[in-house]
């Protein structure tokens, strides 16, 4: 009603519109030269190849790991698969599952039990 009657104010608010956002731009010469790819290092190929052979020996399937571990059935997948970032808490937990050491210079070889030191 006010628009048509002719009784609106409009004023400009000071400072509207300040929340732009300003963005530093490279070059583009500089992006040109940009030549490194960066990736995150994955779990290697080794890891993932001992992880397989331990849970087909001990007849688990992935989501019975998984159980095991209380992780989801995909993080065994992408570890098996060497998509997986490394995590060292999951890696233990499936090395004391599996009973098997899956990384380092003992890879392949059974957990040795830990006795009561003297």
């Amino acid at each position: 009603k006010a628009a048509r009657s002719g009784n609106l104010v409009t004023e400009k608010k000071y400072g509207a519109g300040g929340n732009t956002q300003k963005q530093i731009q490279k070059n583009t010469a500089n992006l040109d030269r940009e030549t490194e790819e960066l990736k995150h290092e994955t779990v290697s190929k080794d890891f993932s190849t001992h992880l397989r052979e331990a849970r087909a020996k001990s007849g688990l399937t992935q989501k019975d790991l998984a159980q095991k571990i209380n992780e989801k059935p995909q993080i065994v997948g992408e570890y098996e698969s060497g998509k997986a970032l490394p995590n060292n808490q999951i890696q233990m937990k499936m090395e004391k599952a599996l009973g098997v050491h899956l990384r380092g210079k003992d890879a392949g070889k059974p957990l040795q039990p830990r006795g009561k030191k003297k």
